[in-house]
C-alpha cells in the first residue's frame, strides 16, 4: 500500500482538466439549526482542493453528510459555504448529483473554479457494497463519468468502504489519491514496516471487533510487544481472563452482539499470555459519583473507566514503548467522572518520546480536545480505514487506486 504503487496528484497535468475529487466531509452537524459544529475535516481536504484549483483544474467535489434515517442526514449547502470560507475561494453548490442540471454545471466550470455536488447518499446505489466493476456500472458513475478527466480519491476515512463513489470510477478514468489519502496511507503503512520496539497497542471504545482483529493480526506477526485493552474491549479481555465483571457487564455485551468475541479474546490471552494486559481496577458511579473499585471485587454495577491503578499501569508502559498505536476512548470520555482514563492515556502518549499514532474517531476528537493535536507524530482522520489497516486488512477503495494504476501501465 505504499506511495509508488498508486498513482498521486503529481502523476496527471490537471490543467484546464476536469477532476472529480472523493472527498470525506462528513462533519458533526447541530440537527435544528443545521450548522456544522466541527469544520476539522473540511480543513484536510481544503489542501488537496486548493493545489488542485491552483493548478488550473476544473474541481468537482464528490462527498456524503451521514447516513439515511439520521438526523444529521442533510443537503451539503452549509459544507459549501465552509469551503469556501477556509479556501478563500467561491465553492459553487449544485443541490443534485447527475442530473441534466448538474452535469451542466460541471461542463461550464472554467479552470481554478469549484464545484460541490449534492450529498452522494441521496443516491441509493450509494449504500450498495459491491466490487469496482459492478460499481462502475451504476447510474452515478455512467452519468458523470463522460464529463469528467480524472478521478482523485482522498476520502480516507471512508477507503474500508467499497461504495459506487468511492471505487467505481477508478474503473475507467484516470485515477489518484490526494493528499489526505497519500499521506495517510504513506504514514501508516510506513509505521507499520518499520516499527521501533517496545511497541505498545492501545485498544478501547465501543467496536471490539475491530480491535480483537488488530490484536490478532500485530500479536501474530511480532508487531505488538504489549496490548493494552480498555473500554468494552477491556471488559470482554477481563470476562475472557476469568473476571467476573458481573451480569450487569456481560449483558451489556451479549446485547450488542460481541458475546462471541469472548472466546476470541480468550483464544489470545491462552496464546499470547502477558502481552495481552487489562485493567487491574475500574470506575463506576457510585451515588452520583466516580468509584474505582478493584477487578476482583467488581460489583454489579456498570463500567464506565478504567480505574487510578490501571491508568498508571499503563502511563508507565506508554512511556517506555518506543512506538504507540491507540484506538478507542477508555471510557465514556463524554461524562466528565469518567474522562480520566482516556485523558490521562492521551497525555503519557503526548509526553512521550515515542512515535504516536492516534487511529482516529472519537480518539482523535479528544486528543484534538485537550490540544495535543501537535503533540502526537499522526493523528489520522479515518477511524474504521485506520483500524482496518492495523488489522492487515485491504482497503477496498485503496486496492481500487493501485489496480487502476496498475492497468493504466499495461
Amino acid at each position: 500500500m505504499m506511495a509508488d504503487k498508486f498513482n498521486t496528484i503529481d502523476d496527471f497535468d490537471v490543467e484546464n482538466k476536469t477532476v472529480l475529487v472523493r472527498i470525506d466531509i462528513n462533519s458533526p452537524v447541530d440537527p435544528s439549526s443545521g450548522i456544522i459544529l466541527d469544520d476539522t475535516r473540511l480543513k484536510l481536504h481544503a489542501k488537496t482542493i486548493k493545489e488542485l484549483s491552483n493548478k488550473g483544474a476544473k474541481v468537482v467535489l464528490l462527498a456524503h453528510q451521514s447516513r439515511p434515517g439520521k438526523k444529521d442526514f442533510t443537503d451539503l449547502s452549509q459544507h459549501a459555504d465552509a469551503l469556501s470560507d477556509l479556501l478563500n475561494l467561491r465553492v459553487k453548490y449544485i443541490d443534485s448529483i447527475f442530473s441534466k442540471s448538474a452535469k451542466q454545471a460541471i461542463k461550464q466550470l472554467k479552470p481554478h473554479e469549484i464545484l460541490l455536488l449534492e450529498n452522494v447518499r441521496f443516491f441509493s446505489e450509494e449504500s450498495l457494497s459491491r466490487s469496482a466493476e459492478a460499481q462502475a456500472e451504476t447510474l452515478l458513475v455512467r452519468q458523470l463519468s463522460p464529463v469528467i478527466d480524472y478521478f482523485v480519491n482522498d476520502a480516507f476515512a471512508a477507503a474500508h468502504r467499497s461504495q459506487a463513489s468511492l471505487v467505481g470510477f477508478t474503473v475507467n478514468t484516470p485515477s489518484a489519491a490526494g493528499r489526505v489519502m497519500e499521506k495517510e496511507l504513506t504514514v501508516i503503512q510506513s509505521a507499520l514496516d518499520n516499527v521501533e520496539h517496545p511497541c505498545v497497542f492501545l485498544l478501547g471504545g465501543m467496536k471490539p471487533d475491530d480491535s480483537i482483529d488488530v490484536m490478532e493480526n500485530v500479536l501474530s506477526n511480532g508487531t505488538a510487544d504489549s496490548i493494552l485493552t480498555t473500554g468494552i474491549v477491556g471488559n470482554i479481555v477481563l470476562w475472557a481472563a476469568g473476571v467476573d465483571i458481573c451480569e450487569v457487564n456481560k449483558n451489556f455485551i451479549i446485547s450488542k452482539g460481541y458475546e462471541s468475541m469472548v472466546s476470541k479474546a480468550r483464544n489470545l490471552i491462552e496464546k499470547f499470555g502477558n502481552k495481552v494486559k487489562y485493567p487491574i481496577d475500574v470506575a463506576i458511579e457510585k451515588d452520583g459519583e466516580r468509584k474505582d473499585v478493584d477487578c476482583d471485587n467488581i460489583p454489579n454495577e456498570a463500567i464506565f473507566d478504567i480505574g487510578v491503578k490501571t491508568i498508571s499501569y499503563y502511563a508507565k508502559i506508554i512511556r517506555d514503548s518506543k512506538t504507540v498505536f491507540a484506538n478507542g476512548p477508555a471510557g465514556v470520555f463524554e461524562d466528565p467522572k469518567f474522562a480520566m482514563g482516556t485523558e490521562d492515556l492521551i497525555n503519557a502518549m503526548a509526553k512521550s518520546n515515542a512515535f504516536t499514532l492516534i487511529g482516529g474517531g472519537h480518539i482523535a476528537a479528544a486528543t484534538s480536545a485537550l490540544g495535543y493535536e501537535d503533540q502526537m507524530s499522526h493523528l489520522s482522520s479515518g477511524g474504521g480505514a485506520c483500524i482496518s489497516m492495523l488489522a492487515g486488512k485491504k482497503l477496498a477503495a485503496v486496492q481500487a487506486l493501485r489496480d487502476s494504476a496498475k492497468n493504466s501501465k499495461n
